[in-house]
């Protein structure tokens, strides 16, 4: 019952009760320091008090529940150093980490205790000593991967065709060699070893991530765009179709080129998945998932029906003319892609002023031009920067979480050995098995002091402002104008009072 209630004094709109009442129950836990104690049994989500202050962003229950682990290791004047208890907090030795759960929530509120202490200190101190030189390398490795799929790809084994062509359209002079008619060269072995590094590569992606899939849950893991939930999408389909691609290689299947190109393309847009760990792109790689899956994913619902409907009126427009003097609708699919590259003005209408065009078609292109490029294509345009408004004001906070969540995915891939536990074992200073983070905190006794001075001068001001209005009260009918011209020179003394105040303490700072 007292774990009950402590959850719930968490999720109260009144913070200052809400810290009373939780450290009065405390003070009736008989196990205040063991592993029973009410601060410590989770609810059926599997959080605990200060975890679920955390998820729901409850700022002043966190601060206050910090406040109650820290400790004061020294003071010398200005310079205080604490030790902060990191149970819960650091996501080393957590299943459930209370960063992780952070970075996940949909409450903006709680991305505020990445910037309070120790949180903040904590979440540096992993990403300059291992994450940021870990994600580097990993960055660095990612593009020679990359590279090396490339070269593999476009030396791919083709020999020329041979057999008669079935169109006087058919442009094609390559086709694809037999598995026994691939690998006998020394270019084929030197191309083979590039080959073997691309598969074994796909295999370590999928063994990588679908772990991470069963923990989360796959609604929850490709979802959230903190967590890189679309460019996970991107990895994994990469790895899937790589393997499509050998399967087709080693049956001497043809046809690979449809599988290849798709993999080639995932492949280098995941790579602003690792531009995210750099200041100057991670940013903008969030701003490109909020458009996407924004404003770009409901737009192309209309594209896709306006696009569909023009082309085939175009298609059936010129179904009956000779495709060898104006050949862009010359066939269906032909048709959709035309007229995809007139809705976004990459082409011009196409004419040939050497044969009579449809009458139709003028006027289906008319119509379509006034509904695609002026009406929504600059819709679109709006939409893109009403969105880039509203992201540019939390893209720094969200590429911040977006650091958070890479940190933590890697403190869980890497071995241990690579990665070391955080902050002070709690045994050098005789505070147990529990680890610790030191923090040095520096008070300005200079702000103390203008503080007082800005108080006093408010006070000053206050005080000269209600003898002015006892005044006026009690003379309003007999001296109105009189004192009235008397309070505002009280106003204007006290006014000129305040100001050399001011100046004195602006020449001593």
């Amino acid at each position: 019952i007292g774990n009950t209630v402590l959850h719930i004094l968490v999720l109260q709109p009144n913070k200052m009760f809400a810290c009373h009442m939780y450290s009065l129950i405390l003070s009736y836990d008989r196990n205040k320091e063991g592993p029973g104690s009410l601060e410590l049994i989770p609810n059926n989500e599997g959080l605990t008090p200060f975890k679920l202050a955390g998820v729901e962003g409850n700022t002043v229950m966190f601060q206050y529940l910090m406040q109650k682990r820290k400790h004061n290791l020294w003071s010398f004047g200005p310079l205080t150093t604490v030790l902060y208890d990191l149970t819960e907090i650091d996501s080393w030795a957590e299943d459930q980490s209370f960063l992780e759960l952070i970075v996940s929530t949909k409450k903006r509120e709680a991305r505020q205790i990445l910037d309070l202490t120790p949180v903040k200190e904590l979440v540096s101190l992993k990403w300059n000593m291992y994450g940021r030189p870990y994600f580097c390398f990993l960055a660095l490795f990612y593009i020679l991967y990359m590279v090396c799929f490339t070269m593999c790809c476009v030396y791919r084994p083709l020999k020329p065709r041979t057999g008669n062509k079935t169109s006087s359209r058919d442009n094609t002079i390559y086709v694809q060699k037999m598995l026994q008619e691939s690998y006998m060269t020394y270019e084929d072995e030197l191309r083979l070893v590039g080959e073997l590094i691309t598969v074994i590569g796909a295999a370590v992606i999928l063994i990588l991530e679908i772990p991470d899939i069963l923990r989360v849950g796959a609604a929850k893991y490709f979802g959230q765009t903190i967590l890189g939930g679309p460019f996970h999408i991107i990895v994994i389909t990469y790895a899937c179709m790589i393997l499509v691609t050998m399967v087709m290689r080693l049956t001497s299947t043809t046809g690979e080129v449809v599988p290849m190109s798709f993999v080639l393309m995932l492949g280098w847009c995941n790579v602003m998945y690792v531009a995210q760990g750099f200041q100057m792109l991670g940013p903008f790689t969030i701003m490109i998932q909020k458009m996407i899956f924004g404003d770009l994913m409901r737009f192309c619902w209309l594209m896709a029906v306006v696009i569909l409907g023009f082309a085939s009126a175009f298609y059936i427009i010129f179904q009956t003319e000779n495709p060898e003097k104006l050949g862009q609708f010359y066939n269906y699919p032909m048709s959709l892609f035309t007229t995809f590259e007139l809705f976004l003005t990459i082409i011009d209408g196409p004419a040939n002023y050497d044969v009579d065009l449809p009458f139709m078609y003028s006027v289906v292109y008319f119509a379509f031009a006034i509904i695609a490029t002026l009406l929504m294509l600059n819709l679109l345009i709006a939409m893109m920067g009403d969105t880039h408004w509203r992201v540019a004001h939390e893209r720094d906070e969200l590429w911040r979480a977006q650091v958070v969540a890479t940190t933590v995915m890697l403190e869980r891939k890497l071995p241990r050995c690579l990665w070391p536990r955080s902050g002070i074992c709690g045994r050098e200073y005789g505070l147990g098995d529990r680890w610790y983070l030191r923090v040095e905190d520096r008070t300005d006794p200079n702000k103390h002091k203008m503080m007082r001075y800005t108080e006093a001068f408010k006070a000053q001001d206050r005080d000269s402002y209600d003898k002015g209005l006892e005044k006026l009260e009690i003379n309003r009918d007999i001296l109105y104008k009189k004192e009235l011209s008397a309070l505002s020179l009280s106003r204007s003394t006290s006014r000129t009072s305040s100001h050399r105040g001011w100046e004195i303490l602006r020449r001593n700072t």
